[in-house]
């Protein structure tokens, strides 16, 4: 009996283990430098969080309109180590995350400023990449996947083909996967004024079933 009482607590404990190894902690970077509540972007990744947090998954989030951080403007202010807390405190949530979701708008073709200097002052050398004496950058973000959610006012289709989606391939070449973060996967939601309200709600649940699986 103790034979059999033992085996079934060494099932159970490893069920869970199993379990907890699909639980995933996963941070959300709100990019609308906009702090009013009624940006789609805040309801994007709402949606998401929701989603993520009912199928068991740990989420933080940031929330770049609500915080205050110099813009870097020479390469000493870049390569310096003089960070604020708020960037330390930014820096430490990706270390924590396995999964990174990216939302924000598309501002004259690409991200807004406020989220691109955010962006400069975390990957910084020695976070994001460290140099080496082969020359090439050692990543230093490997094991983490990504997302990028972005909305904007034109045909999704005509960003997608006739821009390349050139602002998503840039932060996804050459900030995430440069530090060595993938898979990095996209969502692109077009025409988001002009769709109905229908429309939206059937984005925001697909984006909540995304949070769920974690993708």
């Amino acid at each position: 009996m103790y034979q059999d009482m033992n085996a079934t607590m060494a099932l159970i404990n490893l069920q869970s283990e199993t379990v907890r190894e699909f639980i995933m902690n996963i941070l959300l970077i709100d990019g609308h430098p906009d702090v009013s509540d009624k940006r789609f972007c805040r309801a994007i990744v709402a949606a998401y969080e929701k989603g993520a947090s009912d199928a068991g998954h740990d989420t933080r989030r940031i929330e770049i309109a609500k915080l205050s951080f110099p813009i870097l403007r020479s390469e000493a202010e870049f390569e310096g180590e003089d960070l604020t807390d708020t960037i330390r405190a930014a820096q430490d949530h990706i270390k924590w995350a396995k999964h990174i979701v990216i939302v924000y708008p598309l501002w004259l073709g690409t991200m807004p400023a406020l989220l691109k200097a955010f962006l400069e002052q975390v990957f910084r050398p020695g976070f994001g990449i460290e140099s080496t004496s082969k020359g090439w950058p050692e990543k230093l973000l490997k094991g983490r996947s990504a997302r990028i959610i972005v909305t904007m006012g034109m045909p999704a289709f005509i960003y997608r083909w006739y821009f390349s989606a050139h602002s998503l391939k840039s932060l996804e070449r050459n900030i995430l996967k440069f530090c060595g973060i993938t898979p990095v996967r996209e969502t692109i939601l077009g025409m988001v004024t002009a769709v109905t309200d229908e429309k939206r709600k059937s984005w925001l649940n697909k984006i909540e079933r995304l949070g769920a699986n974690c993708r």
